[in-house]
């Protein structure tokens, strides 16, 4: 028998907190990354280019209400009635003194119809003084921090420059959640050295951490980075799936993960000026439909190989 389920989405999970829609809008508020000023390392992530984050509103030369306002503009055209996320993405969004990250943020919530704040961050970059001010703002709004784990691999880690472990990551996580706050990972699919069965492998550890959401993306090779450069020179070191096998391997993954995590992503999609490789030409809701009806026909579903770790 089909089982009805597949996985535990993003739209389901907003749904239960909001009466409308709601939209993310994604922000870019000045900050900086302690990995390319030096307090952590220099370069950033070998694979990191922040361009591809960006949409054309989002730009440092515009204030975070008007980067808010033309947001709204620009979703507002398919549903007028919708709400709104202030996505803190581009670089490390808890970097910086506290009183400046709270005013960004509280300049946020003030725009009309900004319903709560999504922060993506860095796990080293979650001070005590910080966390207790989110924990207070966490009771008065809807709030989703999210931390670039990327790997649970320490080796994988130094590869790609990265500047954490993977223990932060989880001591950052497990703090964060402990504070009642709804807290988020990233993982990148497919890093050099990582193959198939160690993926696969990682989702013991990915289910034990106390996570509200996840987001997985396939390795994508993007103009101007050092992981580029190691392609052009390796590329025997590196697995860049098509677009079916990568298909199989996200199914293979959820399949063993913790059945209430939240699923938010599954790929990613960088700026076809700056994307050298892997080009699959779907955009997101197309290989998400793709990857459903895979699920169907392997009358599988997230956290069906699940085993709970006592």
């Amino acid at each position: 028998m089909e089982h009805t389920f597949l996985y535990n989405d993003f739209n389901s999970f907003l749904k239960k907190h909001f009466k409308e829609k709601v939209q993310k809008i994604s922000l870019n508020a000045g900050f900086s990354c302690p990995n390319r000023d030096g307090s952590v390392g220099y370069g950033g992530c070998t694979y990191c280019n922040n361009q591809t984050f960006n949409p054309e509103y989002c730009h440092t030369d515009k204030s975070i209400t008007q980067q808010l306002e033309e947001g709204k503009v620009f979703f507002s055209k398919k549903y007028p009635e919708m709400k709104y996320l202030a996505y803190f993405q581009a670089y490390t969004n808890t970097y910086g003194q506290l009183e400046s990250l709270k005013k960004k943020y509280e300049e946020a919530l003030s725009v009309k119809d900004v319903e709560g704040l999504v922060i993506g961050t860095r796990p080293d970059c979650m001070p005590d003084a910080l966390l207790e001010y989110l924990s207070e703002l966490n009771r008065k709004t809807f709030l989703l921090v999210e931390y670039g784990v990327e790997s649970i691999n320490n080796q994988t880690l130094q590869r790609i420059n990265r500047g954490h472990s993977f223990e932060t990551a989880r001591e950052t996580i497990e703090k964060t959640a402990q504070a009642g706050i709804m807290t988020g990972a990233h993982i990148i699919l497919g890093l050099p050295g990582e193959e198939h069965d160690e993926l696969i492998k990682q989702t013991e550890i990915i289910s034990q951490l106390p996570l509200t959401t996840l987001k997985l993306h396939q390795l994508q090779l993007i103009k101007g980075t050092r992981m580029a450069d190691e392609y052009q020179k390796h590329p025997e070191q590196f697995h860049l799936y098509t677009a079916d096998e990568y298909i199989e391997l996200v199914i293979d993954y959820i399949e063993k993960l913790r059945p209430d995590i939240i699923l938010d992503r599954f790929i990613s999609q960088s700026p076809h000026h700056l994307l050298i490789a892997p080009d699959w030409g779907v955009k997101n809701y197309e290989f998400t439909d793709k990857m459903k009806k895979r699920m169907r026909e392997r009358n599988t579903y997230q956290g069906k190989l699940y085993q709970s770790i006592k």
